[in-house]
């Protein structure tokens, strides 16, 4: 039986339910005095103080709650990147923020500074870089920008902790920054986020949001734990193989797209979901703060993984391997190639999946392409394109057979494309 490989691999601690279980020992399964442990610990690895650390629900939520805090006339414009996940922008329309969308360089995947400026208007108040898939944005450029035009800078970190922009922790150059630890993400806790705030003031009224907010009750944490371990046990390969890798083989087979019934449904967030009004639990940071320990091993791995197959893939003709400029450091949360002009992506996607490899098409979206946003004032070119690239397994759970095993044949089925649409064009 063809084994298959999945898209996505979290980070497991080997003791997790040891860690469970000694939280529920002590009654310190929802309210403890890790969680305090864990923000601090978060602070000191990025060089900030302990203080301007403030963990919530949702990464999602600690951005929503940096930016009431800062108080923003209504109506305020802020601009995203054109390629992100919906979510973000649809947060700052809830706070009564109007959004804005630049574009992207299909090369990094990362806000253009220079349609960042050709959007700045009176009403602009932030920009808002996304660290898309683990590489860091143009710093430099964006923190210009904000200081000619007196922009806030908010940093989307959710896929790239760990990232550094000329030796500097990514989070750590603007006012704010939010940081995800969803199942898949590079810390994972099961779910939450942290908000990275640098002014202590600004940090204080985001914690006095947070603290008036209720705990969640131990039955939603224990189901998010359970969800959790769920996910983990169908991406292993001999369960994947024969629970959901059979359905995407299917679908590949009939032009379907399952990918819809594994990620939130878009809809408008006014008003917010109950579970996103809560605190984050104690039983998250401890396991949390053990993820810490784990982190650098971690990063190295998936680092080392990339390497491996940029080294597999770099001299396939017509193929672009993830770019990396100078002075940036990439994590690589999601490793994103671009195949041969001519074969549309999903075919390539149809023929890896076909050969049991499972590979992303797009991780995040196109907001201004999305009806929830309507006619936003956007530039997206760039992310259209940038949608096109096919996203391969390199995640450091990967043993090296099966890395091999998703380098050689997505270098099959690329190098089989790239020779057709040679001999297509010549023809």
């Amino acid at each position: 039986m063809l084994t298959a490989i999945s898209r996505y691999g979290a980070r497991v601690l080997p003791n997790t339910e040891e860690l469970v279980a000694g939280c529920k020992a002590r009654g310190e399964f929802v309210e403890g005095p890790q969680i305090a442990e864990f923000e601090a610990a978060f602070a000191r690895r990025l060089g900030v103080d302990p203080s301007c650390a403030v963990t919530a629900a949702y990464g999602r939520m600690a951005f929503y709650y940096i930016l009431k805090a800062l108080d923003l006339p209504a109506g305020s414009e802020i601009i995203f990147p054109a390629l992100t996940f919906w979510v973000v922008p649809e947060l700052a329309r809830v706070a009564g923020l109007t959004v804005v969308f630049a574009d992207v360089d299909p090369k990094t995947f990362t806000v253009k500074p220079d349609s960042v400026e050709r959007l700045i208007t009176d009403k602009t108040r932030a920009i808002i870089p996304t660290h898309l898939y683990g590489l860091p944005c143009d710093m430099d450029r964006l923190l210009e920008i904000a200081a000619r035009h007196n922009l806030i800078v908010l940093e989307d970190c959710a896929h790239a902790l760990g990232a550094l922009y000329k030796g500097k922790p990514v989070g750590t150059f603007g006012t704010g920054a939010l940081f995800s630890f969803q199942t898949l993400k590079p810390l994972n806790c099961y779910g939450g986020g942290l908000a990275l705030v640098t002014d202590r003031q600004l940090a204080r009224k985001v914690r006095q949001q947070i603290e008036a907010l209720p705990w969640p009750s131990e039955k939603r944490v224990q189901d998010r734990l359970l969800m959790g371990r769920l996910q983990r046990i169908f991406i292993k390969p001999w369960v994947f193989s024969i629970s959901l890798f059979p359905v995407l083989w299917i679908s590949a087979l009939i032009d379907a797209n399952p990918d819809v019934f594994l990620w939130e449904n878009i809809r408008s967030l006014n008003p917010l979901p109950g579970q996103y009004t809560e605190r984050f639990p104690n039983v998250q940071a401890v396991i949390g703060l053990e993820a810490l320990k784990h982190f650098d091993g971690w990063t190295a791995q998936a680092q080392a993984n990339a390497q491996y197959v940029n080294h597999v893939l770099g001299d396939v003709p017509g193929i672009q391997v993830p770019y990396v400029p100078p002075g940036c450091t990439h994590v690589y949360y999601q490793y994103c190639v671009y195949g041969p002009e001519g074969p549309k992506r999903d075919d390539l996607v149809v023929r890896c999946v076909r050969r049991g490899i499972d590979i992303e098409t797009l991780h995040v979206d196109v907001p201004p392409d999305m009806e929830l946003f309507g006619s936003v004032k956007a530039e997206a070119d760039g992310a259209r394109r940038s949608a096109q690239a096919l996203q391969i397994p390199v995640y450091c759970g990967l043993r090296r057979d099966q890395l091999e095993r998703v380098a050689t044949t997505v270098r099959a089925v690329l190098a089989q494309a790239a020779a057709a649409s040679g001999g297509a064009a010549r023809s």
